[in-house]
């Protein structure tokens, strides 16, 4: 079965909750909350969709070893 499609979306997605996070690390900046307000309805749907791209990341690692025993 050819994920490419899911896992590029998916990757991209963890990407940009990544950059979020480094924001809010080094410069105490939260973007989701900055477009659209703070814990709205919209950004905990953002963040609930970045943290279910992760999860679904975790499966990559099976895959990655899968590959390269074949």
């Amino acid at each position: 079965m050819d994920t490419r499609g899911i896992d590029y979306t998916v990757l991209t997605i963890a990407i940009i909750g990544a950059i979020n996070w480094g924001l809010i690390g080094f410069f105490q900046f939260d973007l989701i909350a900055w477009l659209f307000g703070n814990m709205s309805w919209i950004s905990r749907i953002i963040y609930a969709v970045v943290g279910l791209s992760g999860l679904y990341l975790l499966s990559t690692y099976g895959r990655i070893r899968s590959a390269s025993i074949e």
